[in-house]
């Protein structure tokens, strides 16, 4: 089967899994996990944040940035295609009780120079704006990246008007192996930053929220409120120690895979067309009169995945698990479909 549905899909390996059993552990809950720790530690170091804090998905470090960030009644600004509004269940306005306002640009990058005119007065009559939400890369853009210049341009908006900034990194590190940005030079515009481990960098499970001590003191506290306290996740987190170590580098060798497969997509008679991919998101747009989900289920049939995102749009996402000898082989399977 090549499963081409998300990254998600990634499983341990061999390596991995013997890192795991390994970890030493103790109850994070009670602080004395030894492991979670060290993965927190880690992973404030490469970002140069002061702490961070280890949570079972990307949807709740999101989460929980939003909540410690904001009150019950305040706006939040994110682009109209964000993960955080769209896939995270409506969490912004049923967990912290914050409306949303939506800001066009590129492939699901804010355009800085839309925001001018988007802070609400000080007036009884509106919410408050206390936050911008970025998301590097952008999912539902198709694993765009941000230019740094735009990151900055808000980063120097939000100061202006008094407001946080969040990224939600959930494939951040597709964003840093293709931007050339130094990892610390590019955290620092950010308040709060969430990175996931189980994409890209194959971890089964985890993702971390990073930010200043304070930030992540209350965070801790509202990841209990949400349920997120887990005991001995020095297994999980040792997952993520590993990831961090030793998955990065590989992640060009994704994203290299996506545009051979963008390639084999562009030659088919019924794609209209292919976005240009920038990272491991492949965005395959079908002519008019073919359906995305009905050529998603004929793939099926041919042990190949992939997801139908409606209007005729089909996502493709390369990983860890994909190999050059699955690359060949859906250069077969594809004519197969008419």
């Amino acid at each position: 089967m090549i499963d081409l549905r998300s990254d998600t899909v990634t499983l341990p390996s061999q390596e991995m899994k013997a890192f795991m059993m390994n970890a030493a552990l103790g109850d994070d809950v009670l602080g004395d996990e030894p492991t979670v720790q060290e993965l927190e530690q880690l992973a404030a170091d490469i970002f140069g944040k002061e702490a961070a804090l280890f949570c079972p998905s990307g949807t709740m470090t999101n989460q929980i940035a939003i909540n410690v960030q904001t009150n019950p009644g305040d706006e939040l600004i994110c682009h109209e295609e964000s993960h955080i509004y769209r896939y995270e269940g409506g969490g912004i306005a049923r967990l912290s009780g914050v409306s949303t306002r939506f800001i066009g640009g590129n492939q699901g990058r804010i355009d800085p120079s839309l925001l001018e005119g988007q802070i609400n007065p000080d007036d009884i009559h509106y919410p408050k704006t206390t936050l911008i939400c970025l998301e590097d890369t952008a999912n539902r853009g198709g694993g765009t990246f941000y230019n740094f210049d735009d990151i900055l341009n808000i980063k120097a908006f939000a100061k202006k008007n008094n407001l946080k900034l969040h990224l939600d990194g959930a494939r951040v590190f597709n964003a840093l192996t293709e931007n050339g940005i130094d990892i610390k030079t590019y955290a620092k515009p950010f308040d709060s930053i969430s990175v996931c481990l189980s994409k890209g960098l194959g971890a089964p499970v985890g993702s971390l929220l990073l930010g200043s001590s304070e930030m992540m003191y209350h965070a801790r506290r509202t990841r209990k409120v949400f349920g997120g306290g887990m005991r001995q996740s020095g297994i999980l987190a040792a997952a993520g120690i590993y990831a961090l170590k030793q998955n990065v580098d590989r992640l060009k060798d994704d994203h290299k895979a996506a545009k051979q497969i963008a390639l084999i997509f562009n030659a088919q008679p019924w794609v209209k067309e292919v976005s240009p991919v920038q990272t491991n998101i492949v965005m395959v747009h079908c002519h008019d009169n073919i359906d995305a989900q009905q050529v998603c289920d004929k793939l099926k049939t041919l042990d190949v995945l992939a997801m139908s995102l409606g209007k005729g749009s089909i996502r493709l996402v390369t990983h860890l698990g994909i190999t050059q000898e699955n690359i060949e082989q859906l250069k077969t399977k594809i004519t197969q479909i008419t």
